[in-house]
């Protein structure tokens, strides 16, 4: 039954594509006034006022280019050429990322108010007793984590395919991708399964890296914390061709980086040694993306990149530490090719591998002396395929504009290997699924309509993915464009999305604990009491689903040229979303969010019964010898799918630029306001995650002047995260505010060539502002948020470029 379901997919697709006979017209007329796919004078591409965010990559340089109608268009959350999304996009292009001085896509997505940074992030300290275990540096990469929801509720793109997802947290190292080699970076804040499938329920982050580049650059940065830390050494190289009728660019960058110890910071000089606040490290990247035109109207294109990376910390424990590694390995391959047919239809095949391979080693020290003993060793090794087929092309001429459509059809699958390197034992889940889809645009008013309002477009979009565990799951989405005049572009959009639960969450391991009551938060209870606790994988699962809803305004003057505003309005209903009932260890019997996954008093078979399920371990924290007579209360502390989240708010953008003697200043600015709250039993009331510690910051905010004037450039900017409450023990906790300044010189853009030197100076936190403190729950957490605040302090680096 799949396997007809998938072949009658790719008979429509193919039938749609050899049977489009639709007149070939041009594109919608773009909005007088509007920004439709122009290069800004800071040279980075925005969306237009009608949601386009994408311009033609380039067409091939054969003699007969003029005949040729295929052109290769990457519009983030559409499949439609030069299509429209009627979702909020964000478009960060690689000018305003030297401009304001990132060096890594992490530092790009961490600067987002949209984006939390939480999650998977190098400088967030697992925190087991004061908050939110979902905070876990487990490889040292970046990860988009949109509207807080998770890292594995973003799904990240590079040039619109899959990336290879880590083992344990389903999280990819968006840092992985080496900056010199990117175009643009486009965030699409909303809900899209209709368009990509799983895991795109927060949104979705697509990287787009250059195509086209003549010449070479070798650059070094060097960096360091003013209060002492994380010495940073970077080397980059990258190269880039074109011939006739084809092109190529290869990047390698090598990054060491030195940890933060505890001793390095006054507020955590009371804590144990050793221990890391930001773990030291390296990095060796390297990506090949190249495309060759085969005749006039077919392109074959090649994606490759390899990341290596491997990290160091320490845990402190009562008289001992935990010395830890974690070497990661990941690596990407995606072919494609793209072929113009007839009546301006085009076909599209690709296919993508990745793998994504950690291992994580510790080694139990004692304080007062003897060897270290490993004490665990696992590898996580996740492994990705994927393939498909698609057409896109005219389907009828309207008056305002071609119909386009866009069907596709293909099969996906995903393996995680955990692996035991101590006692060898492994265990292997996999999950596979057949997906089809459609994607439509209908403009009803446009340039060539007599009718008040100047376009109205409506865009539907539909997508059915067979499980091989769960079945089948369908994800619809509509949305509207409407632009009555120049000056104003209303966008709407509500849509169906889903995830299903990762492989880890399922197959990964199943735990017990045996520990003291007063170690997660029991008080009144016995010396002799202890509690059992469950802790790990569930293989009962079931998939998460979620209804979006945004609604956009963007207002685009026609009077004042270059500047544009944003406002969104977003709503996420989340259900069944897969949590672990005790996100903060040290909490388990003090929160009352979790007591309907407590068991008091239990008997000797519900103990049995507890002991009899988990796979990989029971560990003993009491000191004493297991005794059920002694057990009080057991916690069901196993992935469970929670009632529901709910996640709303507002983001506000501005920009405006105007030219100022021999120069151009640019001001943009970006807020994000959240309400999410979340209810994990039906019987229980919301409790709120924005606002509390360890969750996103209800307002987050960015504002800043760039300064461009030939080879000098000179940005500040100032970030805002809001304060936070910690509801365990009644504390609350300040906004933090910092300022960053970047300046840089190049001699190739005074004398506008691609040869000279560029010297850059990037100063982070420039006031050194310490994180807002609190007093933990647990004598070995950090005294301060380490997802809304760093303790990296002031961080300055000179990198200095060679251009041939």
């Amino acid at each position: 039954m799949k396997t007809r379901a998938l072949r009658n997919a790719i008979s429509i697709a193919l039938f749609a594509t050899l049977h489009g006979h639709a007149a070939t017209l041009p594109n919608p007329e773009p909005l007088p006034g509007s920004p439709d796919a122009d290069v800004q004078q800071d040279g980075t591409q925005h969306e237009d006022a009608a949601g386009q965010g994408a311009a033609a990559a380039g067409t091939p340089p054969v003699q007969n280019a003029a005949a040729t109608e295929l052109e290769t268009v990457t519009v983030t959350g559409t499949r439609l050429r030069g299509g429209i999304t009627p979702s909020p996009v964000i478009a960060i292009g690689s000018e305003r990322i030297r401009q304001e001085g990132f060096s890594t896509l992490g530092e790009v997505v961490r600067s987002l108010p949209q984006n939390f940074n939480g999650g998977q992030n190098p400088g967030v300290v697992s925190a087991t007793g004061s908050g939110n275990m979902y905070n876990q540096n487990a490889g040292g990469g970046s990860s988009l984590n949109l509207r807080g929801i998770g890292p594995d509720a973003t799904l990240t793109l590079l040039n619109g395919r899959r990336l290879a997802y880590g083992g344990l947290m389903q999280a990819v190292d968006i840092s992985a991708i080496p900056v010199a080699a990117v175009e643009r970076v486009d965030i699409v804040a909303d809900g899209a399964s209709a368009i990509y499938g799983s895991d795109a329920v927060a949104g979705v982050g697509n990287v787009i890296l250059k195509r086209d580049m003549e010449g070479a650059v070798l650059s070094a940065r060097y960096g360091r914390a003013g209060g002492g830390g994380l010495d940073t050494r970077e080397y980059d190289a990258t190269a880039g061709t074109t011939w006739k009728d084809g092109g190529l660019i290869a990047t390698f960058r090598d990054t060491r980086v030195d940890p933060i110890d505890a001793g390095e910071r006054p507020y955590t000089q009371h804590m144990a040694r050793p221990f890391v606040l930001y773990p030291g490290g390296s990095t060796r990247s390297g990506l090949v993306s190249a495309y060759q035109w085969l005749g006039e109207r077919t392109e074959l294109r090649l994606d490759a990149l390899r990341t290596e990376r491997d990290q160091v910390y320490y845990q402190i424990g009562r008289g001992l530490h935990y010395d830890q590694r974690s070497d990661s390995t990941a690596w990407f391959l995606a072919p494609s090719l793209e072929v113009g047919l007839a009546h301006g239809w085009t076909l599209q095949a690709g296919a993508v591998r990745a793998r994504d391979e950690n291992i994580g080693r510790a080694w139990r020290v004692v304080d007062a002396g003897g060897d270290p003993r490993q004490v665990s060793g696992v590898c996580r090794c996740n492994e990705s395929r994927s393939y498909e087929i698609g057409a896109e092309g005219p389907l009828l001429a309207l008056d305002a504009g071609e119909v386009r459509l866009a069907v596709g059809a293909g099969y996906r699958s995903n393996e995680l290997l955990n692996r035991n390197l101590l006692s060898n034992a492994q265990a292997r889940s996999q999950d596979s699924s057949r997906f089809a889809y459609a994607e439509a645009n209908v403009p009803l008013l446009g340039a060539g309509t007599v009718a008040p309002a100047r376009r109205l477009e409506l865009t539907a979009a539909a997508r059915m993915e067979d499980y091989d565990s769960f079945g089948r799951v369908t994800t619809p989405k509509l949305g509207l464009l409407y632009a009555p005049g120049r000056d104003v572009t209303l966008k709407a959009s509500w849509g169906r999305s889903f995830k299903a639960p990762t492989l880890n969450e399922r197959y990964g391991s199943l735990v017990a604990y045996l520990v003291p009551p007063a170690m997660i938060g029991g008080t009144g209870y016995g010396a002799g009491d202890a509690v059992l606790l469950s802790w790990g994988s569930n293989p009962r699962l079931g998939p998460e689903r979620a209804t979006t809803r945004t609604v956009s305004l963007a207002f685009h003057p026609d009077r004042v040229p270059g500047l544009q505003a944003d406002l969104t309005w977003f709503d996420i209903d989340y259900r069944e979303r897969v949590v672990q009932p005790f996100a903060a260890f040290g909490q388990v019997l003090s929160d009352p969010a979790v007591a309907e996954f407590l068991e008091f008093s239990p008997t000797l078979e519900q103990q049995a019964a507890l002991l009899a399920t988990y796979s990989s371990g029971f560990y003993n924290w009491t000191g004493k010898p297991y005794d059920p007579a002694n057990v009080v209360v057991i916690g069901r502390g196993e992935y469970v799918n929670a009632r529901r989240q709910r996640i709303k708010g507002l983001d506000l953008s501005g920009a405006y630029g105007r030219v100022l003697g021999s120069g151009h200043l640019d001001l943009r600015g970006s807020a994000s306001w959240l309400d999410s709250t979340q209810q994990n039993t039906p019987g229980q009331a919301p409790f709120d995650l924005a606002g509390t510690i360890f969750y996103p910051a209800r307002l987050r905010g960015r504002l800043g002047l760039v300064w461009n004037d030939g080879g000098f450039t000179a940005s500040s900017f100032a970030n805002y995260t809001g304060g936070a409450t910690y509801p365990a023990l009644r504390q609350d906790l300040a906004s933090f505010t910092t300022f960053d300044l970047a300046v840089q010189y190049s001699t190739a853009r005074r004398n506008n060539t691609r040869a000279g030197f560029e010297v850059a100076l990037s100063v982070q936190n420039l006031l050194d502002r310490a994180p807002p403190l609190y007093r933990p729950a647990a004598a070995t957490d950090v005294p301060y948020d380490s997802t809304n605040a760093s303790a990296i302090g002031r961080y300055a680096s000179l990198t200095v470029s060679r251009r041939w």
